[in-house]
């Protein structure tokens, strides 16, 4: 009898996974801002130009405690989140740790590599000494607030608008949502 392998799982993220991040991103940002951004937009997206940022990001992180964590299924690529330190002017970047971005695949939602990639991203965060954990999310974002909630995290008061476009024609609201990641 055979041992049981892990189907889904969760590693660092290397260069040669820069592609299969770009499609997710492409697929995830087609779906969640189709309805917010133009779609002559949307259809510009170039997964081969963001695979070239994934690639520099994944060589020559800016921080020792950027990290980038992939989701997958067997050996593929279906989600990824960027973690390191927080970057508003309110926080501490010794102590505050960011998710600045958790993404899967839009066909691929629902599967558990969401929570997978949350909780390795906030065992990284803790192994990076962080004490807290922060992440921004579309206000609108009912889901994903809902998912973040269910998990512990909590609004922490603070807000802002983005200007997308730098013209104030597209304008999303954020809410800042933050957990403590400390062990007890």
């Amino acid at each position: 009898m055979s041992s049981p392998t892990a189907d889904h799982s969760c590693r660092v993220a290397w260069a040669a996974d820069a592609a299969a991040m770009a499609e997710v991103q492409v697929a995830a940002w087609r779906e969640r801002y189709g309805d917010l951004l133009p779609a002559e937009v949307l259809d510009t997206l170039d997964a081969g130009a963001i695979a070239t940022g994934w690639q520099e990001a994944l060589s020559r992180p800016r921080d020792a405690r950027n990290r980038v964590l992939v989701a997958l299924d067997h050996d593929l690529v279906r989600g990824y989140v960027v973690t390191g330190p927080a970057s508003d002017p309110d926080v501490d970047p010794i102590a505050d740790g960011e998710l600045s971005d958790l993404t899967i695949a839009p066909d691929r939602t629902r599967q558990g590599h969401g929570s997978r990639l949350l909780h390795a991203a906030v065992d990284t965060l803790r192994a990076d000494h962080f004490q807290r954990a922060l992440v921004w999310i579309t206000a609108t974002d009912d889901a994903l607030r809902a998912f973040y909630t269910d998990a512990g995290w909590a609004p922490d008061g603070a807000h802002r608008t983005l200007d997308l476009t730098g013209d104030g024609s597209i304008q999303v609201k954020q809410v800042r949502l933050h957990a403590s990641i400390t062990e007890h």
